[in-house]
């Protein structure tokens, strides 16, 4: 069986992660969308952002959405998983994703990395995007589900 991670902070998970995560299905036994507790500061918190993948991949038996806050390595390795799937939007993440490849590889040499690039109507969708457009009462049903969208403006009220 065919496992894969796709690990980021989805705060909050759009358009573009969603259809990364659909193309790997076609590829993959197994995906676990690992949501990370670390990197950045957060509008919603990892418990909020694991609720919000869980209820949009809720009829997808393939998929198992878990928080975690080790390195992406360590959890790839303690699930079993052979390959980490990144999200590749364009040049400009170039650098950045092959410094974590590599790292990644230094680490963990018997775990892969596979990029995936969504389709082209996402390719400019990034959750900080959404999120400014968001605070500033703008439409981002393009960018996000409806689900997004509601916990987005009852996050933002509190603000």
């Amino acid at each position: 069986m065919k496992k894969a991670i796709y690990a980021g902070t989805f705060d909050p998970i759009t358009h573009g992660h969603i259809d990364v995560i659909c193309r790997a299905i076609k590829i993959f036994d197994k995906i676990v969308i690992g949501v990370s507790s670390r990197p950045k500061s957060t509008l919603f918190t990892q418990q909020e952002r694991v609720e919000l993948v869980k209820t949009i991949f809720r009829e997808e038996k393939k998929i198992t959405v878990m928080g975690f806050s080790t390195l992406l390595v360590d959890f790839a390795q303690k699930l079993g998983a052979t390959t980490i799937i990144r999200g590749m939007r364009a040049v400009s993440d170039f650098d950045y994703e092959l410094q974590l490849t590599l790292m990644n590889r230094k680490l963990a040499p018997k775990i892969e990395t596979v990029f995936l690039m969504p389709s082209e109507k996402y390719i400019f969708i990034s959750s900080s995007l959404a999120k400014e457009i968001a605070s500033l009462n703008g439409d981002i049903s393009h960018l996000v589900p409806l689900i997004v969208i509601k916990a987005l403006r009852k996050k933002l009220k509190k603000k």
